[in-house]
């Protein structure tokens, strides 16, 4: 029998430091290969934390643009083999025919030479629009930001994993999801909301990694006003939300944070204005 995976793993490391040799005990996160089939037909493997993968194939369904919504989903199997997570998701017949669709395009794209060109401009794809009105307290981000760091608990086991949250300031709830990967992550925390049939645009995003385009369409899709990050964004991560309408706020800190874009949707009155 083929035991499930665990999402951290005890270890032993020699360890040195400050000039002297021990040997330590450490908890580390651990990664296994995930699986995406779409009607027992494989779509894609990644590696990802074995945990919320039912939330990880909704959101990273949404997020490719598989599925237009979480009910186009009707079931997901999770089934442990000897090389991971096999996620076997049935969907509706009228996306399993636009899956089949694209496998034929991808199949014709790869023998003529094209592939290079659909990935050029898929990683360049259009966001819709993010046109909500949306205000949001400094404060009550800073709060949720520091809220989110006291729910990482398995990267307070592990030290080792990021983090996606999704923080709605009408509610006192702050969902959270952990992995491995930042991408992964985000998915996570897309599929949660999606299958709790709460949108979007009720929120902002909160992440724990540096913003890159990638993270910018995802929350673009998913109609988000408002994404904040500890780290730094890249360059053409803020072209991309600003063109989008996303307001931009990252290298949020105890001490506050800085917007790139669109800042009229965050109220400044509570941070202390420096001369």
């Amino acid at each position: 029998m083929i035991s499930a995976p665990h999402q951290s793993v005890p270890v032993r490391a020699e360890a040195y430091r400050h000039g002297r040799h021990s040997v330590v005990d450490r908890t580390v996160p651990d990664e296994v290969a995930i699986a995406l089939s779409y009607d027992r037909v494989g779509y894609a493997v990644m590696m990802a934390t074995p945990t919320d993968l039912v939330d990880f194939a909704i959101g990273f369904s949404l997020s490719e643009g598989i599925i237009d919504r979480a009910s186009d989903i009707i079931d997901c199997e999770l089934i442990t083999v000897e090389q991971g997570i096999e996620c076997r998701v049935r969907v509706a017949h009228d996306v399993a025919a636009r899956l089949a669709q694209r496998r034929r395009h991808m199949a014709g794209a790869l023998g003529c030479g094209l592939c290079g060109l659909e990935s050029l401009a898929e990683a360049t794809r259009d966001i819709p629009p993010v046109t909500s009105a949306m205000r949001f307290s400094a404060h009550g981000v800073m709060v949720a930001m520091r809220q989110m760091a006291r729910l990482q608990k398995l990267n307070a086991q592990t030290h080792g994993v990021h983090a996606a949250a999704f923080y709605q300031p009408d509610r006192d709830d702050l969902l959270v999801r952990e992995d491995v990967g930042r991408h992964n992550a985000l998915d996570k925390i897309i599929g949660a909301m999606a299958h709790e049939g709460r949108s979007g645009a009720a929120g902002a995003v909160l992440l724990t990694s540096r913003v890159s385009i990638e993270l910018i369409q995802k929350c673009g899709l998913f109609g988000t006003p408002l994404i904040v990050a500890v780290s730094v964004p890249t360059a053409h991560a803020i072209r991309t939300a600003d063109a989008a309408g996303i307001t931009l706020a990252a290298v949020a800190r105890d001490d506050g944070f800085e917007i790139f874009t669109h800042p009229q949707r965050i109220e400044m009155e509570k941070i202390a204005h420096v001369a």
